[in-house]
Formats: structure tokens, sequence, C-alpha cells
């Protein structure tokens, strides 16, 4: 979180964190089309090998003000190969929520396991940990014939019982849920933070 006193905004970070191609860059570009262009910067894109790393900032003006001050959300993703783990860091730093976002294929498994350990090390390489950070859990990719039961990706993933969503990111389904469900998520920890 960060606080811009001249504009009155309080700046706050989200994540989509999860294993490479899972659907991070989708979840994003779906939102982004759906938001109207007032109330939005541009996409900016940085190219991988395999992925796009994307960020936007979103200003929400239906969002009530916290201490006087209006939330503005930037929404980031991180590539998801285990070499550009540097990289992952780096956008981690100052997170305020996450959405991880888990593809259900039943052969990504492991990535999704990976992906989530690779999440809590750079978490405590940051001091912090999920226990003290909202983030939701998105099971995605859920149209697909070869996919994990949710039961099992909820027994596998979700240790913290946080909120998760069944998406069809490439459809929009459940994309806007997700975004709503973590935006509140992190106003209702920034609130309780700013009267602690």
């Amino acid at each position: 979180m960060l606080i811009n006193w001249a504009l009155k905004e309080i700046l706050l970070k989200i994540v989509y964190y999860g294993p490479g191609l899972s659907g991070k860059t989708t979840n994003l570009e779906q939102i982004y089309r759906r938001i109207a262009p007032e109330h939005r910067s541009k996409m900016v894109s940085l190219k991988t090998k395999e992925e796009r790393t994307i960020f936007f900032d979103l200003m929400q003006f239906r969002l009530p003000p916290i201490h006087g001050k209006r939330p503005k959300f930037s929404l980031y993703t991180v590539p998801g190969q285990h070499y550009y783990a540097a990289s992952r860091r780096i956008i981690l730093n100052g997170v305020d929520g996450i959405v991880f976002v888990a593809d259900s294929q039943r052969n990504r498994l492991t990535d999704n396991l990976a992906s989530m350990l690779d999440l809590e090390q750079n978490l405590i390489l940051q001091n912090r940990s999920l226990e003290e950070i909202p983030w939701v859990l998105q099971f995605n990719k859920r149209d697909l014939d070869a996919i994990h039961p949710v039961e099992f990706l909820q027994q596998k993933l979700n240790f913290n019982r946080v909120s998760t969503f069944e998406a069809v990111a490439v459809r929009g389904i459940e994309v806007s849920e997700t975004l709503k469900t973590i935006i509140q998520k992190v106003i209702t920890d920034i609130s309780r933070k700013l009267n602690a």
C-alpha cells in the first residue's frame, strides 16, 4: 500500500500468480476489456519467451473512500516459468492481495504445487506469509476434459480455506467475481490496518 497524499489516493497492488500458461494473462485481458477506458490505464505488456507479463492500473470510482482517500488498484501478472523467479519476486514486492490461478488439468498438478511453494518462499523472503495477505484461489480451465475434481484441488491447494472460484477465463466465467472478491478482501484488510 502506498498513499498519494496530493491526489488523496491509496495505491493498492493485486498480483495474479500461478504456473505458466494457467490463465493469469487471460484473466487480466478479460478484466481490461470489461472496464470502461476512463476507469483504467493502458495495459502494459512485457513479452517473455512463452508468456506475457502484463499490468495496468484500475481506478474504481464506485468504491467507498478509505480514510478519505480513493482506492486505486494496480493489477499485475507474473511469468510462471521457473526461470523467471527473480521477476516474480520483484513483481510480488509490496503486494496487497493475490489471486492464485491454478490450472485444473490433471497434468498440471505438480506445476500448481511448485508455483504455490514458490509463492510462499518469495513471501518469506519479504518477511510475509499467505496467512497475513488477502488471497483467493481460482481453479481455471474448468471447461476442459482431463481435469481434477474441485474437491481434489481444494484438498491439495486450499490449505488456508480461502475463497475459491471455478473459472473458464477464456470465456470470462468467474473472472469478474474473482476480482471483486479480492478487491473486497484487500479493502477490508487495509481498512483494518489503517484503523489500528
